[in-house]
């Protein structure tokens, strides 16, 4: 049998109508949507599948996408018995992953990245906070300015380091704007800021971080399946680890392509669970394991095929 890590996408992945194939076609995804509108008194059903503005709102696109993902992968664990070597998640898919380590029940892990979205929110509330694109610039050029643009005043980190060649700023998005062309003239083809208003893993979430806390205490398991810190890139298996590591990832760095290059040789494929292929896209410029996706049915059956092959 195949070792194997089961990977989870953050947000960006989500679409209108992610989600649906499930629904129509399993009653583990009828019951789990079910009992997270009961949680949450949010009707999933509207948000996922039908035309709505809420599903770009940070508070309700991170319980939206770790719903779908946990749908995906609890549908194939009831098809299929093989344990994953380690699970990894994109920034909020962490919490995904947490889910399917076993480190938390998925409707606790749904109301904690509610929370986790709105203490996101408030925290960037009025303080013009965004996010910018880098394309076609190495990370050590990026850093290097970013510290030479801190210590003239701006406000800007790098927030996702997702393959070579591609990685996301935080910060102001007014000192962002200032810095498309410094960034130009330092190599990068592309600098983009992006339609955000919350500025994920960097200092200015610091007031979340201890509003945070007390969720992750009360929901998280004591011990379960390796998870992949996306702030060390190393794997943690213990409440007091993942407390540690889940407050200070909303102020540090995603280290997604590090973590992928750190633990591939442990395994021979990754499967991604939840909508489209984000971190497929990525893993083929990370790496030469493959990356196969459960977003719907069809590759639902196509992956538990290739496992049995």
């Amino acid at each position: 049998m195949k070792k194997v890590a089961f990977i989870f996408p953050g947000q960006g992945s989500q679409t209108i109508g992610m989600g649906k194939d499930f629904f129509e076609n399993s009653d583990i995804a009828k019951e789990m949507i079910s009992k997270a509108n009961a949680r949450l008194g949010i009707d999933f059903e509207n948000l996922l599948f039908e035309e709505n503005e809420n599903l770009g709102k940070t508070e309700f696109t991170q319980p939206a996408i770790l719903l779908v993902s946990s749908i995906a992968n609890a549908i194939f664990k009831e098809k299929c018995d093989i344990k994953p070597e380690f699970v990894l998640g994109h920034s909020l898919g962490e919490f995904s992953a947490l889910v399917a380590a076993g480190a938390i029940d998925y409707l606790d892990a749904i109301e904690l990245v509610h929370k986790r979205g709105l203490f996101m929110t408030d925290a960037c509330s009025g303080g013009g906070a965004g996010m910018m694109a880098l394309v076609g610039i190495d990370d050590e050029t990026v850093e290097k300015v970013c510290e030479q643009q801190r210590e003239l005043g701006k406000k800007v980190w790098p927030a996702n380091y997702n393959m070579d060649g591609q990685l996301v700023l935080a910060g102001l998005k007014a000192d962002l704007e200032s810095l498309v062309d410094v960034f130009k003239e330092a190599g990068a083809k592309r600098a983009i800021v992006l339609d955000m208003s919350v500025a994920s893993h960097c200092e200015l979430l610091t007031s979340a971080v201890e509003n945070l806390k007390p969720y992750l205490q009360e929901f998280l398991k004591d011990e379960f399946l390796a998870v992949i810190s996306n702030v060390s890139t190393n794997a943690y298996k213990t409440k007091d680890e993942a407390i540690e590591l889940l407050s200070a990832q909303l102020t540090s760095p995603v280290k997604y392509k590090q973590s992928i290059l750190a633990h591939e040789n442990e395994v021979d494929l990754f499967i991604e669970f939840g909508n489209g292929i984000v971190l497929k896209g990525l893993n083929r410029k990370i790496t030469k394991v493959p990356t196969v996706n459960v977003s719907d049915m069809k590759t639902l059956e196509s992956v538990i095929g290739e496992l049995n092959d």
